[in-house]
């Protein structure tokens, strides 16, 4: 069946795919980087700070209406015959549950999309299109199931973000998905040395949950933007990950199946959406992460990229997909200067913005 699901996906959504008027990111790397650049580039001017609400939805997939969905792909201009396809799937799945010798009696759903599949999350992209920010001085990220709003603050003005707040809770209402308050929670980035008290936010009656940091897809992002909790919890990860690798050696297991079980799991752990978060990194943060890379090229004795270099790399790959690909979210910041050489570099009083992924890569791309 996953099999026939990609046929579908590549025949449907590469020739007939909709129009949709905000293009959504296409990777973790991409939401994480179009928040980091959106909050940065804001900081940068004076009198300004920044609100985060990071959105967290009480069964998301489950509680898509085929009925609401299939009228919003036809509003998209999706065909008729794969609309009619969508209707068929998705209503009238049987579902047990199973426990040693036991099964439950059938139950048959007739919402939601089954997790797993993979359509699911298309669908629930589509489903979600017309969730769209109201003000400019906003921005709504969404990837899969997870949804964060960035409010923009300029001086202490905060009418454009609660309404913001307010219109995005009564479209979950419309659309019959629940919000959960108690795992939703709201970030303050303030760099300024006069604060004003921030007002709280109320969903549904209840308060939403200030917080310092938050693990936002799979970042550990903090109200500082810094990134030494988030290197920590990588650097301790991959260490777990090294007694591991020690124990293959001892079984007598050559140089390069040692270097390919690196690349799988503590290379994917050291390197996960690194273009997002390490060229802010701090000289000791940077010298950890190094510490484990020289740690795991003395175990299989072969030689391993260093952090630095794959950083680069990624940027490198990141830019130029972006360039070739006049959809993305981000291609708009890959501009030419009027000779047609050289991409217009990005101006900051701040080395935060300039560190970033963009700025990066921009950077990479004239060099």
């Amino acid at each position: 069946m996953k099999c026939f699901e990609r046929l579908v996906i590549a025949h449907h959504y590469q020739h007939h795919y909709p129009r949709n008027p905000r293009p959504t990111p296409r990777s973790t790397d991409n939401a994480i980087s179009i928040a980091l650049h959106t909050a940065l580039s804001h900081l940068d001017k004076r009198n300004t700070y920044e609100r985060i609400l990071f959105i967290d939805y009480n069964s998301g997939f489950n509680t898509i209406v085929p009925s609401k969905l299939i009228t919003k792909l036809k509003t998209l201009g999706l065909k008729t015959s794969l609309c009619n396809w969508i209707l068929n799937f998705l209503p009238g799945r049987p579902q047990v549950v199973r426990g040693g010798n036991n099964t439950s009696t059938t139950l048959i759903l007739n919402t939601g999309a089954p997790q797993g599949c993979m359509l699911s999350p298309v669908l629930y992209s589509l489903f979600t299109h017309d969730c769209t920010d109201r003000h400019n001085s906003n921005t709504i990220i969404k990837f899969a199931d997870d949804t964060t709003v960035v409010g923009l603050i300029t001086d202490n003005n905060e009418i454009a973000y609660m309404e913001e707040v307010r219109d995005l809770a009564m479209w979950c209402q419309d659309n019959n998905l629940s919000l959960n308050v108690i795992k939703t929670k709201k970030m303050i980035v303030d760099y300024r040395k006069r604060r004003t008290k921030h007002a709280s936010i109320l969903i549904d009656g209840a308060v939403v949950e200030k917080v310092e940091s938050f693990k936002f897809l799979g970042v550990h992002i903090t109200n500082k933007l810094s990134w030494s909790k988030h290197t920590k919890r990588v650097v301790k990860r991959a260490q777990h990950s090294l007694f591991s690798l020690r124990r293959l050696k001892r079984f007598g297991m050559g140089p390069q199946i040692l270097k390919k079980f690196y690349s799988c799991t503590i290379g994917s752990i050291l390197t996960g959406c690194i273009t997002a978060w390490y060229g802010n990194c701090s000289a000791s943060d940077r010298k950890a992460l190094q510490r484990v890379m020289c740690t795991v090229q003395y175990i299989p004795g072969a030689k391993i990229p260093d952090i630095q270099d794959l950083y680069t790399r990624r940027c490198q790959s990141t830019a130029l997909n972006i360039v070739k690909d006049s959809s993305h979210p981000s291609h708009i910041l890959f501009s030419l200067l009027p000779h047609g050489k050289w991409y217009r570099s990005a101006k900051s009083m701040s080395k935060r913005l300039l560190n970033s992924l963009y700025p990066q890569a921009i950077t990479l791309l004239n060099s």
